[in-house]
């Protein structure tokens, strides 16, 4: 793998209760509506579940996803090809948190922060159509 180790950590608040931002991460069908950029190549299942493997494509770099563990606050994906490392999510009422540690040429820091803005935009858009 080219590339070089890189790892970061990041918490943010979001106005959003524990379920919505559970939703968020762990159906797919949601998972496509705030990630900033990439498609799925697979067809999804309505949730989660460790074994799960997809792939989702940014411009020219694919990255496989295995989903490794998914509990009612935390979820725990294995990376290849792109990346090759991993991602842990873990949430809470008003709070989420994401680690990614692999090795690769994306700016994995960039790239989990507008993610993670993504998300909490999402979930903002979400409490007001409700």
């Amino acid at each position: 793998m080219f590339g070089k180790f890189q790892q970061s950590q990041l918490r943010i608040e979001v106005e959003a209760p524990f379920s919505a931002i559970r939703d968020s991460l762990l159906r797919p069908g949601n998972l496509g509506k705030w990630l900033p950029s990439g498609n799925f190549t697979n067809s999804m299942p309505e949730e989660l579940r460790p074994g799960l493997e997809f792939t989702r494509v940014l411009g020219p770099i694919s990255i496989h996803h295995q989903v490794d563990v998914v509990n009612s606050d935390s979820l725990r994906l294995l990376l290849s090809q792109g990346i090759d490392g991993f991602h842990e999510w873990y949430w809470g009422d008003g709070w989420v948190q994401s680690r990614i540690e692999g090795v690769t040429v994306l700016p994995l820091s960039l790239g989990q922060t507008l993610s993670l803005l993504s998300l909490r935009q999402f979930l903002a858009s979400q409490k007001k159509s409700n």
